[in-house]
């Protein structure tokens, strides 16, 4: 099983840039939690201090209890997979998973045991011997994965480990990965700039902006309820539709809806930020809108509108209540209770 991990006022600074603030972050055992975010937020700075690849400026990195921010990588009992597999391409697949065993002393009956049952639990019983050119991108993860594990690691860092991978690969993997780590109880940190990969893997997901963690929950909470305009417009899509206070409520469309933000509304230039599917759309001929496009994608289909000052916005609806709307057709739209976040323009 791995075992808690805490980051207390962890900083770092390269010259005159800050990649991380402060930063706190606690995960509890057995847990997985996705870093998301964009470029150069610090999300894999935060991956590498706390394998011991780098160093911070300040601040604490405690697993299980013991601060272990002083120790070098090899003395902290970190399991990792980059996204360039790093595969030792003279040594089978085998051998790879077994190579921390050999480093810690494990006699050889062990660590081919180990080595074996590793390789079974990522689905590769049969690819023992093969080497890495002889391994799909998938598989040749797979194999990365299996030595991270080998060794029982109080925590797994995974940093990107699916990006090289082609989109279906991608996606069986990821759903493989998470399934091994709710089997195995490994507390880990997965480093990601795709929000569905978090979003389907993770049980919270930390959206992290210039340093520091903007929002961190479960991810139907972040969702539903972003913190702030850059997590809502981090996680999933986001209309930006033109809002007014009428009294105690805001009128958006033709819809007056309760203010639920973080903001005071004595300005009258807002927007409010709508999910797609928080949207409600009917044919109307006196309707608020007009379809600009409709596009098709299975279950679900995609409408572009536009109101009659020419803002234009999608909304989400399965395809067979969307199967009667063309481009130039008036209808109505109005917003749903719940799913938006009224903010200054």
């Amino acid at each position: 099983m791995g075992s808690p991990l805490k980051l207390q006022g962890v900083t770092r600074k390269f010259k005159d840039t800050v990649a991380l603030d402060s930063l706190d972050l606690e995960v509890a055992e057995g847990e997985l939690v996705a870093l998301l975010g964009p470029s150069g937020c610090g999300k894999t700075t935060a991956l590498r201090i706390i394998a011991g690849l780098d160093r911070a400026n300040s601040g604490q990195v405690w697993v299980n209890g013991v601060q272990i921010d002083k120790l070098p990588a090899h003395k902290r009992n970190m399991g990792m997979v980059f996204q360039s597999y790093s595969l030792f391409p003279n040594l089978n697949a085998q051998e790879n998973v077994a190579f921390g065993l050999k480093m810690r002393g494990t006699s050889k009956s062990q660590r081919e045991n180990r080595a074996q049952e590793l390789l079974a639990l990522v689905g590769l019983p049969d690819h023992a011997k093969r080497f890495t050119h002889q391994l799909s991108g998938g598989q040749q993860q797979r194999v990365a994965l299996a030595r991270a594990l080998a060794f029982e690691p109080d925590v797994l860092l995974l940093d990107e480990p699916l990006s090289a991978l082609d989109a279906k690969v991608r996606a069986n993997l990821r759903d493989e990965i998470r399934s091994l780590q709710v089997k195995t109880g490994t507390t880990t940190i997965f480093v990601t700039h795709d929000q569905e990969e978090a979003m389907s893997m993770a049980d919270r997901v930390a959206v992290m902006n210039g340093g520091k963690i903007a929002q961190i929950d479960a991810p139907d909470v972040l969702y539903h309820s972003p913190a702030d305009q850059f997590v809502a417009g981090f996680v999933g899509q986001m209309n930006r539709i033109p809002a007014q206070v009428v009294k105690d409520k805001v009128r958006v469309l033709d819809s007056l809806v309760g203010i639920r933000s973080i903001h005071e509304f004595q300005r009258t230039d807002l927007v409010a930020l709508v999910r797609p599917e928080a949207l409600k759309v009917a044919a109307k001929a006196s309707g608020n809108c007009r379809v600009v496009a409709r596009s098709f994608l299975g279950p679900m289909s995609k409408l572009l509108l536009q109101t009659a000052e020419g803002v234009e916005f999608q909304a989400v609806l399965t395809s067979e209540q969307s199967a009667n709307l063309h481009s130039g057709d008036a209808v109505q739209v109005s917003v749903k209770p719940g799913d938006y976040l009224v903010v200054p323009s």
